[in-house]
């Protein structure tokens, strides 16, 4: 047990973020903590209690409950609770017992909120809010490995610069970097090198490269900043950097690499796909998505906007593809609105998607006509779709499915039916049509219907009953133990299913508040703040789902980033081993206000207090 301030200062050390405290001031705030011993089944506080202070297990096991008695967690020692209630208004959020006999460390909150004053390391671990991140991907604010070309071309100190020369023409760079055998840089040869050092002075096409490079070329980390480039370029007169990072080359940054950096954006990929003539050519355009999410992320943007940028380029394409439709079959013989929904509906789109579409058509279209011309513009679209890397949806949720492709009436019917019958299969449907969203087409075909939908559906208690109940089978990863709780085999073992477990159970929390308060909009932030301002979600547990949600995707982002500077393909599937302890905590947070939001909505109210 510990009873004196030496060995609580020790322990502090071991916990984040009291590791970041200089010793005297740690070994002080040993002073400020209250040593209390609960026994087995002990409560610790109840849900609503003015809180003593900010609790840390120094040694046993805590259980923490929401405030409807549903486990959110069981901590061990140095983990931390009660932090939550002290940053809104004193009063706990949750209650906590004690499953064994437990020795808790308690900080008053007199103490706690001097120390979150004094330290920005504190302050950043217990504050939830997500802060403004910087707008845009300016090229100067941008780091180099965001730009730069990795795997560079490399030579060896005794190729000849005839074959270096060769080299640079069919691979189609403008320099080499030369290196030995463990890939460490001892020199640069240019193009200009060859021309002014060589050709120039009449020198034979044997001459090693060794001779005319330029040794110990200047050189600069993955984390130097565009303006570090730039200013590097301008200062030396050169034209290429190499990019070192522990002793060994990893990229390359050029002059053009930096033109092409600040060219490629959402707009230029909309911009080119909408003049794109065939899918083939839009896949070339497409190609560079992984690019742009890089530099977006790179560059501080929010989440929200990273994924709308990236869904602007699928609607981009979606309308362009509808169009050369049409010119190759010709004028559509009736009124039709490609609508899209999933990620794509809600604009939601990160590096990777599939594609989930729809059509309706108006009433007095002809059976021949959708299964002639309809269904031949589907299979177009899809198909030039999937070409550009929107891969088929494995569910079949696609215009070039019949069921999917039907007069307005028809649909009328089939949202009527999933409401007045919500089985499972009407549960998992409505999950996915109401994220529709209209692409292209005469939107006039929808408006009506969207706004009857809800509405039905919001005073139909048994249908929202039953898609509370279908919302709640996504659940955060979390366990009752350790905190994150991985996938325990295959292919993605000991990894977070980002999607599946990350974003989807809040997406589907906001269809939810969407259905009850009728609310149009589509994209899951949007739907929860205007459900904070209709009030069908408290302020605080507003803030709370928008924070969490925030960290949640941009988590996403992040991983799917860091793989596409890595070369490799994205995914969702993030493993906790490459979080530091304090990235790993406040996702953790974020998923624990998740199941709590779950666990309010599951028992009717739907708030915080």
């Amino acid at each position: 047990m510990a009873s004196t301030s030496d060995e609580i200062q020790r322990f502090l050390a071991t916990v984040h973020p009291y590791d970041t405290l200089a010793p005297d001031r740690r070994q002080s705030l040993a002073g400020d903590f209250e040593r209390r011993t609960f026994e087995q089944g002990a409560d610790i506080y109840g849900f609503g209690e003015p809180l003593a202070g900010l609790y840390l297990i120094y040694e046993g096991a805590v259980e923490v409950r929401d405030q409807h008695g549903v486990v959110v967690s069981q901590l061990g020692p140095r983990n931390t609770f009660g932090e939550r209630g002290l940053l809104l208004d004193g009063l706990a959020a949750t209650s906590a017992r004690a499953l064994e006999e437990t020795l808790v460390l308690l900080l008053p909150p007199a103490a706690f909120r001097t120390l979150m004053d004094e330290s920005k390391a504190v302050a950043r671990f217990f504050d939830r809010a997500r802060r403004a991140a910087a707008k845009g991907a300016e090229l100067v604010t941008s780091l180099a490995e965001a730009m730069m070309a990795r795997n560079p071309i490399t030579c060896r100190l005794e190729t000849s610069v005839q074959d270096a020369a060769l080299l640079m023409r069919n691979k189609g760079v403008s320099s080499l970097c030369v290196t030995d055998g463990s890939n460490g840089l001892l020199g640069l040869v240019t193009i200009r090198d060859l021309s002014g050092k060589v050709l120039a002075e009449g020198l034979p096409a044997a001459t090693p490269v060794g001779e005319v490079m330029t040794a110990n070329p200047v050189t600069l980390a993955p984390t130097a900043i565009g303006s570090d480039i730039l200013n590097l370029m301008m200062e030396r007169n050169i034209g290429h950097v190499p990019i070192v990072e522990g002793g060994r080359l990893v990229g390359m940054v050029t002059q053009t690499d930096l033109t092409r950096f600040q060219a490629v954006s959402s707009a230029s990929l909309v911009s080119d796909v909408s003049r794109a003539g065939s899918a083939e050519e839009m896949a070339k355009v497409t190609a560079g998505i992984s690019s742009v999410l890089l530099q977006l992320v790179a560059g501080g943007s929010r989440h929200d906007i990273v994924t709308r940028l990236i869904t602007d380029v699928a609607d981009a394409a979606t309308r362009r593809l509808l169009a050369l439709g049409e010119a190759k079959l010709g004028p559509p013989p009736v009124r039709y609105l490609w609508l899209a929904c999933g990620s794509q509906g809600r604009q939601e789109q990160t590096g990777v998607s599939d594609q989930d579409n729809c059509l309706f058509l108006e009433d007095d279209v002809s059976e021949a006509d959708r299964q002639g011309y309809f269904a031949e513009l589907a299979r177009f679209v899809s198909d030039g779709l999937h070409t550009c890397g929107y891969v088929y949806c494995p569910g079949d949720m696609m215009a070039t499915n019949a069921r999917w492709c039907q007069p307005v009436r028809v649909w009328r019917s089939y949202f009527r039916g999933w409401i007045d019958k919500p089985v499972p299969e009407a549960q998992m449907l409505s999950s996915v049509m109401f994220d529709l969203r209209p692409i292209g087409g005469d939107t006039r075909l929808f408006e009506d219907l969207q706004a009857e939908t809800l509405k039905a559906a919001s005073e139909n208690s048994i249908f929202v009953a039953h898609m509370i109940s279908n919302s709640l089978k996504h659940s955060p990863p979390l366990n009752l133990l350790r905190g994150l709780a991985t996938i325990r085999s295959g292919e993605h073992k000991n990894a977070l299913d980002m999607k599946h477990n990350g974003v989807v159970p809040i997406v589907d929390l906001a269809r939810i508040h969407a259905l009850r308060g009728q609310i149009g909009a589509v994209n899951t932030r949007a739907r929860l703040v205007e459900a904070r301002r209709l009030g069908q979600l408290s302020q605080s547990g507003a803030s709370d789902l928008l924070d969490a949600y925030d960290l949640i995707a941009e988590a996403r982002l992040t991983h799917q980033a860091d793989l596409i500077k890595e070369g490799l393909m994205p995914d969702n599937f993030l493993r906790p081993s490459t979080l530091s302890d304090f990235e790993r905590s406040h996702l953790r947070d974020a998923f624990v206000v998740v199941k709590t939001m779950q666990s309010a909505i599951g028992h009717g109210r739907g708030v915080l207090g």
